[in-house]
């Protein structure tokens, strides 16, 4: 029996919630087609314009994903649960780990579109690390794409006078990646701050990651501090697909 706030709820949202607890329940499973908007039609009792509006919501949610000329079916891909403070943890790129090591478990990942080159930082990375006027950085562009989907873009900046003629400046970095070659330039990573907001996608960002229309993104910023008064030395701006990720900080009182 529907209850007052129910029957308060616009129609689509109705809608829109009786198909989100069929995915939960695993009623409508990950690669599922749903009914079709006739159909809702009926079921409902209601027009096209609020079933499309129902499916929506499913689709900004990251539910769901529509095939042109074929329908709408319920996200086969599993998000990742990214675990920021782990997979920051010195021991895990201290020794010779990725910190993807740290969410991955057994899924596949593919790092392409690899560019690094001198430059000069984003307005952002340029605050963040204190650099002085034209000061030069190394700019490590590059995609992560998980289980055969596009996952994360991330660009890293990094003061040329650190890193000038070390692994950093070469597309593979070695074990442990850039973390662990600023420790062995001097600079050891001590402490880490992330800032975290969302948006929708720039036209670049949403071909890049392959997003459906109404997909946001979440972009998370980081700076690495060194040992030596806890100086920045690097920035690292991502633009990850909000429906491909659970953001997860486990940590003590």
């Amino acid at each position: 029996m529907a209850t007052d706030a129910s029957r308060r709820e616009p129609k689509y949202q109705r809608i829109a919630n009786a198909l989100k607890a069929e995915i939960r329940s695993g009623a409508l499973g990950a690669g599922s087609r749903l009914p079709g908007e006739n159909d809702l039609m009926a079921q409902y009792g209601v027009a096209r314009m609020t079933v499309r509006q129902a499916l929506s919501v499913l689709q900004s949610e990251g539910l769901t994903e529509a095939r042109k000329g074929v329908g709408v079916f319920v996200r086969a891909f599993q998000p990742l649960r990214r675990r920021g403070i782990q997979r920051l943890a010195s021991e895990q790129w201290g020794s010779g780990r990725s910190v993807w090591e740290a969410d991955l478990e057994d899924r596949d990942l593919v790092v392409d579109q690899v560019e690094v080159r001198a430059g000069t930082a984003s307005e952002n990375a340029v605050r963040m690390l204190g650099l002085g006027a034209g000061e030069s950085v190394w700019i490590r562009s590059r995609r992560f794409v998980l289980d055969g989907k596009p996952v994360l873009l991330s660009t890293s900046y990094l003061p040329a006078s650190l890193v000038a003629g070390s692994a950093i400046t070469r597309p593979d970095t070695g074990p442990g990646g850039v973390y662990a070659r600023l420790a062995e330039l001097g600079h050891k990573p001590v402490h880490f701050r992330e800032e975290i907001r969302s948006r929708m996608p720039l036209p670049e960002e949403a071909s890049k990651l392959s997003l459906p229309a109404g997909t946001p993104v979440m972009l998370v910023c980081r700076t690495a501090f060194a040992e030596e008064d806890r100086r920045p030395v690097e920035v690292n701006e991502m633009v990850l697909d909000a429906a491909a990720y659970v953001l997860e900080y486990d940590f003590d009182a």
